[in-house]
């Protein structure tokens, strides 16, 4: 059977559905005891990947979470893996054979992880250039017969969760109303009239998405399910619901879910809030210069801003967790299967909220990428074929530096060229972060490699030094696809 004829046997996923009810229920009525035992001979017998990407999630970001967290001497999860691996970010211009690129974003690194292809800034799993539609992991696997997931904080049709299913050539088309004329304050962003179904696309992230093989899909985005699939008057959301997925908006429906049928989880307009902010909501600053030192850099003073503690998000208990969509993912993938699955589980704010140059609310995101991956590690304990691959897409902004300058010992003032938050950590000392990417409203990613950790599954298969579409390599060959 071929890619095509596998993909298409794929589309009922209903019929799948029903008979893995029928043959749990059979299971469970000879169980004498009562005891939820029918995954064991899957457990045995399945291969699945776990691979999850902490958006922007660099050396930086992992040190300044280290500190807050778990102390200057502490260790995370993380740090605890026996697989420690350096990934270089590789893109290209948007054109055939087009030059090196050496900072990335993360439609074009998802698409290396998903695909194996290098491809240009903000492509979602299309060649550069030519637009070509590039097979990703998660058709691989369905077309195997294998489960397959997203879980996200950020709404399910950004960069990185839509790079693993969907094919766009810019990743701001994410619902049938963004995809001509694209435009940020009379600013011209691009388009994506190729990728129209009237002109034989195949529309909209969020439509591909309702259309495509996923079993579960849980984060953010629902107003991007809210308008009409193109060319009709049903709702995206309907369409997803028409094609097997039950939609829950709650961390109570989500633990109420059925394993029987396909998930769609939506918790929130867009992006999931985060866990951590600084105090009142403060972010980064510019140090305060006096009118003599705007005259000459080596005169007058410069005032830091005043630390800040980081504190609980209120918003934040509105929505299940990173942990608890990931576990909900688990259960439903793993339910009564026997041939696997492969999961993509993304912590985006890291990313965002290092743009934002909101350092509280990076930690707390990288603290959520922990307990998730706790909750991975105890799933391959009872399901041991499981490969789980930590890493990041990019490299991003937030920079340690000096919270007393080694320069302060020169009777001239000094000061960082960005913004900087001096951050009070719970061991009673200060961290100072800094960006300086830009002077735009946002920071910048930038080009350095970032870590891929792995469990002990990894130990023969990633390397010390390794290419970010090879990625895509070890999860396909893990797999048998």
């Amino acid at each position: 059977m071929d890619f095509r004829d596998a993909v298409s046997s794929m589309n009922n996923k209903k019929i799948r559905y029903l008979l893995c009810g029928f043959a749990l229920s059979a299971s469970v009525a000879m169980a004498q005891d009562g005891t939820p035992t029918p995954d064991s001979t899957s457990a045995a017998q399945s291969r699945q990947v776990i691979l999850i990407i902490g958006d922007g999630m660099d050396e930086q970001q992992i040190t300044i979470a280290r500190n807050y967290l778990k102390g200057a001497a502490g260790k995370l999860q993380l740090d605890q893996l026996p697989v420690r691996s350096s990934m270089q970010i590789l893109t290209t211009e948007d054109q055939p054979d087009g030059k090196s690129v050496y900072v990335a974003d993360s439609a074009n690194t998802a698409t290396s992880m998903a695909t194996g292809v290098i491809t240009s800034r903000g492509r979602i799993s299309t060649s550069p250039g030519n637009n070509e539609d590039l097979t990703t992991l998660v058709e691989l696997a369905s077309a195997h017969g294998l489960r397959t997931g997203i879980v996200t904080t950020a709404s399910i049709t950004d960069a990185t969760p839509a790079a693993f299913a969907t094919h766009v050539n810019l990743r701001l088309c994410e619902n049938p109303d963004a995809m001509i004329d694209i435009s940020y304050r009379g600013i011209p962003l691009g388009n994506c009239s190729d990728d129209l179904k009237a002109n034989g696309g195949k529309g909209s992230i969020a439509e591909q998405l309702a259309d495509s093989s996923l079993d579960v899909m849980l984060g953010g985005g629902a107003k991007h399910f809210l308008p009409n699939a193109e060319g009709t008057t049903e709702s995206v959301i309907s369409l997803a619901r028409h094609n097997g997925f039950q939609v829950v908006t709650t961390a109570a429906e989500l633990a109420a879910a059925s394993p029987y049928k396909r998930l769609l989880g939506l918790f929130a307009p867009s992006t999931l809030p985060v866990r951590l902010q600084g105090e009142n909501g403060r972010e980064a600053e510019e140090p305060k210069r006096s009118w003599l030192n705007h005259i000459h850099p080596y005169l007058g003073s410069v005032t830091q801003p005043e630390p800040m503690s980081c504190e609980p998000n209120p918003a934040f208990a509105a929505v299940p967790d990173l942990q608890q969509m990931t576990e909900a993912a688990l259960r439903h993938l793993s339910h009564n299967n026997d041939a696997g699955f492969f999961l993509m589980v993304e912590s985006a704010s890291i990313d965002k909220q290092s743009h934002e140059r909101k350092p509280c609310g990076s930690i707390g995101e990288v603290q959520q990428l922990e307990e998730t991956l706790t909750s991975a590690l105890a799933f391959a304990e009872t399901h041991p074929r499981t490969l789980i691959l930590v890493t990041a897409d990019h490299s991003q902004a937030a920079q340690l530096i000096p919270y007393v300058s080694l320069f302060d010992a020169f009777p001239i003032p000094t000061s960082t060229p960005g913004m900087v938050a001096r951050v009070i950590t719970p061991e009673g000392s200060h961290m100072s972060i800094n960006y300086a990417t830009s002077n735009f409203m946002m920071e910048e990613h930038t080009g350095a490699s970032v870590p891929l950790f792995s469990n002990s599954e990894g130990l023969d298969l990633v390397g010390p030094f390794v290419q970010q579409p090879q990625i895509f390599e070890i999860v396909r060959d893990y797999l048998g696809l």
